[in-house]
């Protein structure tokens, strides 16, 4: 369930760009304004703002607020304006072109291949050729170290079947497939990848509950205890969480990014602004059920000013 709260009676895109402008205007930008529009409007409205702001001014909202807004409120506003699957090219992107590729970093290709739509992970790719001249399995395969880049390109090039649908005995099958990779200790075995990038999310959630049932362990258990390649077992059981319960994936990056000393804004943001219209108010829920306190008291107990007021509203309260 989405947590933003967009008004019964929204104004015209039109009227909206002319607020937005409004607020950029004079020697200040009023950030309030723009919260009240942009973080209440959603994907469909958004789109349609933007569109209207360039047929009557003339130019790139993304850029104009780039231009007047800054730091970590400038990043989530304009991460959050983005059509969602251009969001997702570019969040890949940035990975992708980064030099420490480590399993923190991977994860958000993860996220997108296993916690967004079919439909959607196409888009993502279509966005990523238009962006970037290249393909988003291509710039996988020759930036990200073998055995990772195997399994993400899998991970990124499936296209799952998406309706509620699970066959038991397929699940049991391959419940005892995986068994075998992780007894022979080869957990990038063409089998492994086989089912964990063709299987729809709810046949794959059948398949762990089977295993379960068979070994008497879960499968994220038995895939930690393997013995190998370390990148690899983590890897392995971000996707297997990311297909199980996204909604604790989701609880988890935002309770990681404020836990401990600093804050990592970026993961932060990531956490709220791509899941604020999917199933935030269940990681919501689950951030509760796993740490005993709330999301919103623990953002407005790290972060400050229009950044913590722009994450609470896409939380759904009223600033």
């Amino acid at each position: 369930m989405a947590t933003i709260r967009v008004p019964d009676e929204v104004p015209s895109a039109a009227q909206d760009s002319e607020t937005l402008n409004q607020a950029f205007r004079g020697w200040g930008t009023d950030e309030k304004a723009i919260i009240r529009v942009l973080g209440k409007r959603n994907e469909s409205q958004r789109k349609r703002i933007r569109e209207s702001y360039r047929e009557i001014y003339g130019k790139d909202l993304i850029d104009v607020l780039t231009s007047e807004l800054s730091g970590d409120f400038m990043k989530a506003v304009v991460l959050w304006t983005y059509d969602p699957a251009e969001r997702d090219a570019r969040l890949a992107n940035n990975v992708l072109n980064g030099k420490k590729k480590s399993i923190e970093k991977l994860k958000i290709i993860v996220e997108i291949s296993c916690t967004t739509s079919p439909n959607h992970l196409i888009a993502v790719r279509k966005a990523y050729c238009s962006l970037f001249d290249l393909s988003l399995e291509e710039h996988i395969a020759s930036s990200v170290p073998f055995p990772l880049a195997k399994v993400l390109v899998t991970l990124a090039t499936s296209f799952r079947y998406d309706k509620d649908m699970a066959d038991t005995e397929v699940a049991t099958i391959e419940a005892g497939m995986l068994r075998e990779a992780i007894t022979a200790k080869q957990l990038d075995h063409d089998h492994v990848l086989y089912i964990l990038g063709t299987r729809s999310i709810y046949q794959l959630r059948e398949t762990f509950v089977a295993y379960k049932q068979s070994y008497g362990s879960t499968l994220d258990k038995d895939v930690d205890g393997c013995p190998g390649d370390a990148d690899l077992k983590s890897l392995l059981q971000v996707v297997i969480l990311c297909i199980e319960f996204p909604e604790k994936h989701f609880a988890k990056v935002v309770r990681d990014s404020i836990e401990g000393f600093g804050t990592d804004e970026d993961s932060l943001t990531r956490g709220i602004v791509t899941r604020a219209e999917v199933d935030l108010m269940k990681a919501r829920g689950e951030y509760f059920n796993m740490y005993n306190t709330s999301m919103d008291n623990a953002i407005i107990d790290d972060v400050s000013g229009d950044y913590k007021d722009f994450l609470l509203t896409l939380l759904g309260s009223n600033i």
